[in-house]
């Protein structure tokens, strides 16, 4: 082959090579469904975005979160149906989240929908600026949450429904199964990340987010599923408050000190601001960012 077409062909491989790996990194295969049985009849079934509770009650079945799209909703309810022929009849929200909510569109209509009434007002502004990152109005919440803690009887099943704080958003619930020991923690836990996630445009706070794990690790429960990775312990629960608690107070005595945002990323050894999302999804401000941002009244770096 001529030498300037080999350069040409090396050329045009690299730069497709370069393309996927970008492609790759901003839209990452969705992994696929899983279904586990936790106890004889509760389950949770990961892929397709968000961690999904299924507890099988006397006649129906309960849901914790809904997937990321219509199709995902609609796969959910295929594995649902692998699991049990009843019904679905009852969805608990654990918060307002896309990848928690837009699987609703292929739920049927007229089921009991569950969420904090904040998760509610946070899906109403998302169909008002134009619908992303909310389910149809149709599939909004049926039944809001206004107190810090709500017990229910849901076909048989009893479940406790808690909200201490403004945490990861403004409208968390914590989903207690208090005779399976299980809590759904919605992102308040999101296990794939070394720090919490919290959206300051949805109001979630860091002081809330420490209050609500301290409410978590509290709960007579011994397995925690979280939004997003595998199922945790009470321990490693503990450990990412801890963890949590001490990095805020260490960047709480920067910030006395004057110190810079970048000075603060560097003195508690995060990575630099690109590193670490790998273009999944919008890139939310870091632990240290919302801290920072909370304790100085600043809106960016």
């Amino acid at each position: 082959m001529h030498p300037q077409r080999i350069r040409t062909v090396l050329a045009v491989s690299a730069g497709f090579c370069v393309f996927a790996t970008l492609a790759f990194a901003q839209a990452p295969a969705a992994a696929p469904f899983t279904s586990h049985q936790l106890k004889p009849n509760v389950y949770w079934i990961e892929g397709g975005g968000g961690n999904s509770g299924v507890i099988v009650g006397d006649k129906g079945v309960i849901i914790v979160d809904a997937k990321t799209t219509p199709a995902g909703g609609k796969e959910l309810l295929d594995n649902v149906a692998k699991i049990t022929p009843k019904p679905v009849t009852t969805v608990i929200l654990t918060h307002s989240d896309g990848d928690h909510v837009n699987g609703l569109a292929s739920f049927p209509a007229g089921i009991t929908i569950i969420a904090h009434e904040n998760n509610k007002k946070e899906q109403e502004a998302a169909l008002a600026s134009g619908g992303r990152g909310a389910p149809p109005a149709d599939h909004l919440p049926t039944q809001v949450i206004a107190k810090n803690k709500t017990s229910l009887k849901i076909d048989g099943v009893k479940v406790e429904l808690y909200h201490w704080a403004p945490a990861h958003t403004s409208g968390d619930l914590v989903v207690y199964f208090p005779s399976e020991k299980i809590v759904f923690t919605g992102d308040i836990i999101a296990a794939q990340l070394p720090d919490p996630l919290i959206h300051l445009e949805k109001h979630g706070s860091s002081e809330g987010w420490i209050a609500t794990a301290k409410g978590i690790v509290a709960l007579n429960a011994e397995q925690y599923i979280p939004g997003h990775g595998n199922v945790q312990s009470k321990e490693d629960i503990r450990k990412r408050l801890s963890g949590a608690e001490e990095k805020r107070a260490k960047i709480k005595d920067l910030v006395a000190q004057g110190k810079s945002l970048d000075d603060i990323r560097t003195a508690v050894g995060d990575a630099p601001p690109a590193a670490g999302r790998g273009g999944r999804g919008p890139a939310f401000p870091t632990f240290t960012e919302v801290v920072y941002r909370e304790l100085t009244n600043k809106t960016g770096a």
